[in-house]
């Protein structure tokens, strides 16, 4: 399977755009550099996982984008109590955010199973 096929990796691709599409009038530099930051490194992470072909290395890259996600998360909320991000697209974002991590964390599983799998074979 390709990563490019992988659902989570096509929403967090979406996200990621959004981010920069919504904030990129944001005059915080470092803050908005921040935010886009994380939001880009979770179908970079999810990707480059994939690229390695390796399972113990996917899953590792995996959890990373995982983490981002946690990131992103809070970053958002910030952004939201800064008064940069509208109420409405934070819950958006954080509902996307929190359904991306879900997903990541099933896949995750998915994967180390498999290689555990494959260990018996």
């Amino acid at each position: 399977m390709q990563f490019e096929d992988l659902v989570v990796w096509k929403r967090a691709v979406k996200i990621s755009a959004e981010l920069y599409k919504e904030l990129k009038h944001l005059k915080d530099y470092s803050f908005r550099d921040q935010i886009t930051r994380s939001g880009l490194s979770i179908p970079s992470n999810i990707a480059e996982g994939f690229e390695r072909g390796m399972t113990k290395e996917c899953v590792h890259f995996l959890a990373y984008a995982k983490g981002s996600c946690g990131e992103l998360f809070t970053q958002i909320m910030i952004g939201k109590e800064a008064g940069y991000i509208p109420e409405k697209q934070c819950e958006r974002w954080v509902q996307e955010t929190k359904e991306i991590a879900a997903m990541l964390g099933s896949l995750m599983k998915t994967r180390s199973r498999f290689a555990q799998e494959k260990r018996y074979i």
